[in-house]
């Protein structure tokens, strides 16, 4: 109903001819709604269920889970929750200001762009079930052992400090009405959407200026070749684009059907989903500059791991 909305607003009221700007401008009004939609009513749903959970409760349930079982349903977790990359920074502020381990939420800010029920299917569609499959499962093990890592390295110190002395983390003895519970969820949101709200809406601009501006025969002329630097290169050029696993996977199947190998194809699909710059520039707000590069490296290094993999195999 949205897209229709926009492409109502675009292409009849303005009157605005199919161009690279209108579909800019397309991209940026729809994407701005999409997810400062989801920004709201995710935090202020996790603020809600966090008044009945206070953090020490959250903590202790969370500390009786194996580290790794805590890793892997977030993971799963994810391919649920089909969101590109910036949708999925709500959930994955509520689930840091809940006290959930930072590990664990990385595995399902990974997990959530890169893997779900869309991708599966379309895969499956362009390069058959064992390929789909595969692939799913190669991005279950990257989310999973990137939280393992993160987590094992200890970096809560590098989360921005309002993330963990919001509202949302207000505890109280009294128990709460339903009344003060909605005003503390209300509190919660409008406290976090207005301290990333600038950021989000920058990082929407540069993915709507790439999304209605950068060929894709860009990309075909550097990744057609089956040389060693092909993944790391496919890596690094996916990371400045900005879309979900349904926009990239038929851009994926244009690539292999004109020569690049399946495993750096899909490596330049996993940088996109999971390695956004529109998403670091979020994220920022509320990683400081280490955890952040962390994040970067670590995932980098599982996508590229993953690419050699199914070029080697010749999958």
């Amino acid at each position: 109903m949205w897209k229709q909305n926009v492409d109502w607003l675009i292409y009849n009221l303005l009157n605005l001819p199919q161009t690279k700007l209108s579909g800019a401008i397309h991209f940026f009004i729809y994407d701005t709604g999409k997810i400062f939609f989801l920004l709201g009513i995710i935090v202020f749903v996790i603020s809600l269920i966090r008044s009945y959970f206070p953090v020490q409760k959250s903590r202790a349930l969370i500390s009786k889970l194996p580290p790794v079982v805590g890793n892997v349903l977030a993971s799963l977790l994810g391919i649920v929750t089909p969101f590109c990359s910036c949708s999925a920074v709500p959930l994955f502020i509520g689930f840091v200001n809940a006290g959930i381990p930072l590990g664990v939420t990385f595995s399902f800010l990974i997990a959530s762009p890169m893997i779900n029920e869309v991708a599966l299917v379309m895969l499956a569609g362009l390069f058959g079930w064992r390929i789909a499959l595969i692939y799913i499962g190669s991005g279950l093990i990257i989310a999973i052992i990137s939280g393992v890592v993160i987590g094992i390295l200890r970096l809560e110190r590098f989360v921005e400090g309002f993330v963990y002395d919001s509202k949302m983390n207000v505890i109280t003895d009294k128990e709460p009405t339903m009344n003060e519970r909605f005003s503390f969820a209300k509190d919660a949101t409008m406290e976090i959407v207005g301290k990333v709200w600038t950021y989000i809406l920058i990082a929407i601009a540069i993915g709507a200026f790439i999304h209605g501006y950068v060929p894709e025969n860009f990309f075909v002329k550097y990744l057609g070749k089956s040389a060693w630097y092909s993944v790391p290169l496919a890596t690094l050029l996916g990371i400045p684009l900005y879309s979900n696993a349904a926009g990239i996977i038929p851009i994926i199947g244009a690539l292999f059907e004109k020569g690049v190998p399946l495993g750096t194809a899909l490596a330049f699909m996993m940088a996109v989903t999971a390695l956004s710059f529109p998403e670091f520039i979020i994220l920022r707000r509320v990683l400081k500059i280490q955890l952040l590069a962390a994040f970067v490296g670590i995932v980098a290094v599982g996508i590229m791991i993953t690419g050699y993999i199914f070029n080697a195999v010749n999958i």
